[in-house]
Formats: structure tokens, sequence, C-alpha cells
């Protein structure tokens, strides 16, 4: 690959477990879920952008829908240390294995 090639990275995402101190519910559609991950998002202008993902609190596997994250500095904190924590696992990377 030529060094002057630029390179276009198109996604960058990392799922992180919510710890159950942080945990919260939300309903769709009249069933109740527990969210237990975070999906966060590298946006192109350097920004974050977060969804959260869980199962019915009744059981089931129920539909992969996401819900918003709730606006709280605990929340907002463990989304900045996962990204930080990415980071420099990707950087640390040791090539194709």
């Amino acid at each position: 690959m030529s060094g002057d090639l630029e390179l276009e990275v198109s996604a960058l995402a990392i799922n992180v477990t919510i710890p159950e101190a942080l945990r919260w519910t939300d309903t769709r559609r009249g069933q109740v879920f527990s969210l237990t991950t975070l999906n966060v998002r590298l946006l192109p202008g350097g920004h974050l952008a977060t969804k959260a993902y869980g199962r019915p609190v009744e059981g089931g596997r129920g539909a992969y829908v996401s819900f918003p994250v709730p606006d709280s500095p605990e929340l907002a904190a463990l989304v900045s240390r996962a990204a930080a924590r990415a980071g420099e696992l990707w950087a640390a990377h040791r090539g194709l294995g």
C-alpha cells in the first residue's frame, strides 16, 4: 500500500457492558426492557454517539431494539472511559493473528 494513499475508515464502534448500578429499564411496544449494553460509535467529526440495548424483563429474546441513553454524568463518564480504553486497545494491536 502506498504511503500517500488516503485511508478511509467508515466506522468505529465498541460495545460496553453497563455496570449493574447504572442499568435502567425502558418500554417499547408495551414490553419492558432492562438495558445492559451500550453501543458507542465514533462519528466523523470526533464526537461520540450512543444507543442502549437489552433484554425483555419478562424473559425471552425479544426484538433487537435500540433505546436512547439518558443524559447522566455517570453514563457520560462510562462512555468516555470506554472510548479511551478502546483507543488504547486499538493502538496496541499486534496485527492479524
